[in-house]
């Protein structure tokens, strides 16, 4: 992995445990985290990946120590907002990606575009590594994380607000499923881990059903010092 040594960059941040875990690494390797990004939806103060609220990915970025920017796009936009927020980082003197990607080409290959496109550098810390490997050692840190969307063809609804520990991985692989989640079975939270100041504590809210997925509403959230 290639040294990062005193970079200024930006994280693409979905505030779900691969884009933590590769936060993470970027860090360990000497990367100086300026900000977070994340792309919001338009009809609901959502995050377009996860469905997390802005207040939520707040609290995250502030238990991070580290500055979020929002911004906000149809899918028939996301491409184009995504580009010109690049292209306003690079002016400011980031031009240093961190994007959590792991073994899907396709999104590799978007990203590259996507920061070839605004003149940026994307690094990938976590990128064709095994997933289980990946997974194992974001639980074995004292990351924690839970499962706010799962994908209901894939997943059974019953893991939706559980933690990803290693009984639930085991669960989720008894049942046949990939439990690193990187095909879309279902995407995560973190709450707490060796980066955050605090631990975040989500007060689940009711679950709902869209197209196919389930998504869990965290309206409320406490914080509780971490353990360091």
């Amino acid at each position: 992995m290639e040294s990062l040594k005193g970079r200024p960059f930006f994280c693409s941040w979905s505030g779900g445990k691969d884009s933590c875990l590769a936060l993470y690494h970027a860090i360990q390797n000497g990367g100086v985290p300026k900000f977070l990004f994340t792309m919001m939806a338009t009809e609901r103060d959502k995050s377009r990946s996860h469905g997390l609220s802005r207040e939520l990915l707040q609290a995250q970025a502030d238990q991070l120590g580290i500055p979020i920017i929002f911004r906000a796009a149809s899918w028939d936009e996301y491409e184009k907002t995504f580009i010109d927020a690049l292209r306003e980082f690079k002016a400011d003197g980031i031009d240093l990606g961190v994007f959590g990607d792991i073994d899907v080409e396709p999104n590799r290959q978007w990203v590259v575009r996507v920061c070839d496109a605004a003149g940026v550098t994307p690094f990938h810390p976590l990128w064709q590594r095994p997933r289980r490997e990946l997974l194992d050692e974001f639980i074995g840190l004292g990351f924690k994380a839970t499962v706010v969307v799962l994908n209901n063809s894939l997943l059974n609804p019953r893991f939706l607000g559980r933690s990803i520990d290693r009984e639930t991985v085991a669960e989720m692989e008894a049942e046949g499923i990939d439990a690193s989640g990187e095909t879309g079975e279902y995407h995560t939270v973190v709450t707490a881990g060796p980066i955050f100041s605090h631990e975040i504590i989500p007060i689940p809210g009711k679950s709902q059903i869209h197209e196919g997925y389930s998504f869990l509403d965290i309206p409320r959230y406490g914080l509780v010092m971490s353990r360091g």
